[in-house]
């Protein structure tokens, strides 16, 4: 599953096909090229910063090069901290709370589980995620005083 936020709005969902390999030409041309960059721009235009972690299709360099080209403004990997799940808004605290609420009853199947994920999607709040992106910037600004080491008891 993958989703983009930012403080204009937020992506729907998408899910991966079932067996599907994520590697940089699966990321690059079916979940980037076909389906969210497009997702992107319809709530954004040309108005981002394009971020993400370090997975393996992620860094690749075509993926890097096609983003570069494709996007605004793009954070390259090898500007970007390679341990940096507290840099990511997604990751420090959007993933977190949709678990939760996801999670709160148990889920029989993945049919299901993709219902309440998009059900519970559908009713985050656009504030959980505003508050996120405006603290990522005291987080990167910890992470470097930090010297890119933990740094949460900073916050």
């Amino acid at each position: 599953m993958s989703l983009t936020v930012f403080k204009l709005g937020c992506t729907k969902l998408i899910f991966i096909e079932p067996g599907a390999k994520i590697n940089g030409q699966y990321y690059r041309d079916v979940l980037l090229t076909q389906k969210l960059l497009a997702a992107i721009r319809s709530i954004a235009e040309d108005v981002f910063v394009f971020q993400q972690d370090n997975a393996p299709a992620h860094r690749a360099r075509d993926t890097a090069e096609l983003l570069r080209r494709e996007t605004p403004q793009f954070i390259s990997p090898d500007i970007w901290p390679a341990n940096s799940r507290d840099l990511n808004p997604v990751d420090y605290r959007v993933w977190g709370m949709l678990q939760e609420r996801v999670y709160r009853i148990r889920i029989r199947n993945t049919d299901e589980l993709q219902k309440r994920l998009v059900a519970t999607w559908a009713e985050f709040q656009q504030s959980v995620v505003d508050y996120a992106v405006d603290q990522w910037r005291k987080r990167l600004e910890a992470c470097i005083y930090a010297e890119g080491g933990h740094f949460e008891h900073l916050l």
